[in-house]
This record gives structure tokens, sequence and C-alpha cells, in this order.
């Protein structure tokens, strides 16, 4: 177990100690932090808020340095799916080995990218529900590393909506 997990784990059951309610499993801290990167704003803007209410032309919006909100979207779909198929002993989508690709994105698809997000995002949920201990355990370093991956790059969707000036203050981060 990764010792980011071990840290949230211990610091989890001093909280959980205190308050009396059931001491968290490893399976019940990895769906946590799935999930505050999806569908549950907590300490930071999850998935679903921060693309929530944009068209595709304003997800496709770049100051010319940075990448767009599709972009983005599309960059974390990809990378949640790679590494889901792994996770579930499935061959993943060919990949040619330049990150590049993975930002790809057309304003056309941005319903189809955002709906993509959320069914990716409710996979690796279900996934993690359905997994034995001894697969999570293995597991745990890649799934912790998934929800990082996907934080930083949620960081960077509000950045991008602030800078356009699409990016509603009042959804959590001022």
């Amino acid at each position: 177990m990764n010792r980011m997990l071990v840290l949230l784990l211990a610091s989890s059951l001093c909280a959980y100690a205190q308050d009396k309610k059931p001491a968290p499993t490893l399976k019940s801290v990895l769906l946590e932090e799935l999930r505050s990167t999806h569908n549950n704003s907590d300490w930071f803007v999850c998935a679903n808020v921060a693309v929530q209410g944009l068209t595709g032309e304003q997800a496709n919006w770049s100051d010319g340095k940075n990448h767009s909100v599709g972009q983005l979207v599309n960059h974390i779909v990809f990378w949640d799916r790679q590494a889901l198929a792994k996770f579930k002993g499935e061959t993943p989508d060919k990949f040619s080995g330049n990150n590049d690709d993975t930002f790809k994105f057309d304003p056309k698809d941005w319903d189809a990218s955002v709906k993509a997000l959320d069914q990716v995002m409710t996979d690796w949920e279900n996934a993690v529900e359905k997994a034995d201990d001894a697969k999570l355990k293995d597991s745990s370093s890649t799934i912790g590393k998934i929800a990082t991956h996907n934080s930083y790059h949620i960081g960077e969707i509000v950045m991008v909506r602030k800078e356009q000036g699409s990016w509603n203050p009042e959804k959590g981060v001022k």
C-alpha cells in the first residue's frame, strides 16, 4: 500500500474513533477519493460540477498556452479508461505512445465527452465496489494516483473557466 493511502487511512481512523463510527476500510477510503473527484465536491470541486453548464464552444476555448476544458476532459477520460481496463484484466485501447494524442477535442463532441467522463468515473467506483481486498491492496497505489491525476486536471479545468469568465464562484472556488 502506498504511503499516501496509509497516512490517509490512519488519519481517517483517528477521526472515526472520535466519532465512534466504524473504522474505514481500504475500499471505503479509495471510494471516497474517487467520488471526491467525480460527483462529491468536498475539499475541492468535483468533475461533474467543474464541467457543468459549458457549451462545446466554451469547452473549446483556450488562452493559447494551456489546454482547453474539452481537451482536459478527454485526457482524463482516456487515462481513466486505460487504467480501468488494466484493473479489470481487459486489453486497453490502443495508444500511440504520444500523450498529446489524449488531448484531442472537437466541440461537436462536448456532450459525449461530458457523458464519457461521468461514465468512466462511475465505472471506476463500481469496479472498486466489486473488487476484493486482495485486488484493492495490489491496485491501491494506482487507484490513488488516478484520483490525484483527476483532481489535478479538474483544478486546471476550473482555472481555465475562471480565466475564460465562465466559472461561477458560488460553485466552490472564489
